[in-house]
């Protein structure tokens, strides 16, 4: 008689299963490096942020403890005093922010000098924070790439309330408006016109990228130097003796000629 076992297959062993890596985009990290004798400080910019990636979206705090990480592992790579250049992008960083991370950089023996930044509130906080300051366009992506190539549009007005002190350069791709003073040693270059309520004794270049027709205006116009596209002018070496609110523009012959602003007529600039 013959017996009968039934037995079971020998069990496989569970398999384990390896999550895909994760891909981090490196633009969403704080970034600290030397270029050209100056540290650009980078912080990642929203506009890297996308539905894909959306839980990577860094808060303040840990940007705040990303760039501090940064400091600390490469303070022995700088020399004292080394000028600092902070770029943020879309990011928006109002005037406390933008004031911690100039205390850090202090304690660290840094100085912030200029903050390139797309945002108009982040471009006022640090102008008037005593900072110089460069405001480009949102980088172009694909879905507007044809939009731009079809006609490029200047920014909206940039609007300062504020006295611009010596070192302060504020750069703006469109018309920039002060309610307050330029005072000899700071610069303000504008792809627009340049409007001064106020006592102008900088530097002032409107119509930065060519545009001849751009105009400088101010309640005092006592310039170290003007431009309006590529040409040139000074004030003259006596002041006058008594002033008023005048326009500077490029006259037809091809110089820049200043108007009262009560008569001022624009006239074709030059070809």
């Amino acid at each position: 008689m013959t017996s009968e076992t039934s037995s079971t297959p020998p069990s496989t062993p569970p398999v384990e299963v390896s999550p895909p890596a994760l891909e981090v985009n490196p633009n969403i990290q704080v970034r600290l490096k030397s270029e050209g004798g100056r540290l650009i400080l980078t912080l990642p910019p929203e506009s890297e942020v996308t539905a894909a990636n959306a839980s990577l979206a860094l808060t303040w705090g840990e940007i705040w403890q990303q760039f501090k990480q940064q400091l600390d592992a490469k303070e022995r790579f700088w020399q004292p005093g080394t000028r600092v250049d902070l770029v943020v992008g879309d990011r928006l960083l109002d005037n406390r922010q933008l004031q911690a991370i100039a205390d850090a950089l202090t304690e660290a023996q840094l100085q912030l000098k200029r903050v390139f930044t797309s945002r108009r509130q982040t471009a006022v906080a640090a102008a008037t924070a005593g900072y110089s300051v460069e405001q480009h366009p949102a980088p172009v992506t694909p879905l507007n790439q044809a939009q731009v190539e079809a006609g490029q549009a200047m920014d909206e007005p940039l609007y300062l309330q504020m006295t611009l002190r010596s070192g302060t350069e504020i750069r703006h791709n469109g018309t920039v408006v002060v309610l307050g003073d330029l005072n000899p040693g700071s610069s303000v270059i504008a792809e627009g016109d340049i409007l001064v309520w106020g006592r102008l004794r900088g530097v002032a270049h409107a119509g930065c990228k060519g545009n001849a027709r751009c105009l400088i205006m101010a309640l005092q116009l006592e310039p170290t130097q003007i431009r309006i596209a590529d040409f040139v002018a000074r004030a003259p070496e006596t002041p006058p003796a008594q002033y008023h609110p005048e326009v500077a523009y490029v006259a037809p012959q091809g110089n820049i000629r200043i108007a009262r602003a009560t008569e001022f007529v624009r006239q074709p600039a030059p070809e």
